[in-house]
């Protein structure tokens, strides 16, 4: 291997870190559109079952982006990232830490909170809820057994809050995708490839 070749390496995340982004990409991508397929479909036209499938499917990936990401944040704290490129200005360093840190923070907040929305819904101790229908997988038990007018109340908040978070992940996910691009393309820093085999 050619001192150029490690040298190049040692400017990329490892492929651990890789696989967990791009699969966690991809499925918080695959949740948006599920999530606001829920939304906007038509419950007084499609049967209940076809509802409540895309709900149950956003349930499970929003869990296995959970999994996922604390897998992702141990991996970080046992894998030193790549410094960011030393052509950087120091503002653009802080932004892209702050941005780091903002979808770390909401890629955990939105599935706890919508697992805590979903625990606080009235009618879940009737419908067990199974990850992509196979796993069992339980509620937050001292959401469950909860008063049913304060649960009612909670499952309320709990959705607008889980609805806020995720307003707050469409915006910190295009700063993040904008800053890309712009240091790929603009500034022709290669940052794209820091994340890519």
């Amino acid at each position: 291997m050619s001192t150029a070749t490690i040298a190049e390496d040692a400017l990329k995340y490892t492929h651990v870190a890789m696989l967990l982004h791009w699969t966690i990409a991809l499925l918080i991508l695959a949740n948006i559109a599920l999530g606001l397929a829920a939304s906007l479909l038509p419950t007084s036209v499609l049967p209940d079952t076809s509802v409540r499938f895309v709900i149950d499917t956003h349930k499970s990936i929003g869990i296995t982006v959970l999994g996922l990401a604390i897998v992702r944040v141990l991996w970080r704290l046992t894998h030193r990232p790549p410094s960011l490129p030393g052509v950087f200005a120091g503002w653009e360093k802080t932004a892209a830490h702050v941005a780091h840190i903002a979808l770390y923070v909401l890629i955990f907040a939105l599935p706890l909170s919508g697992w805590a929305h979903d625990s606080a819904w009235n009618a879940a101790a009737t419908h067990p809820m199974h990850l992509f229908g196979l796993v069992p997988w339980p509620r937050m038990g001292f959401l469950m057994h909860l008063d049913p007018a304060l649960k009612e109340q909670l499952h309320t908040q709990l959705g607008t809050l889980h609805t806020w978070f995720g307003y707050a992940l469409y915006v910190v996910l295009a700063l993040h995708i904008l800053g890309a691009l712009k240091h790929q393309w603009i500034d022709r820093h290669s940052v794209l490839g820091r994340m890519l085999p």
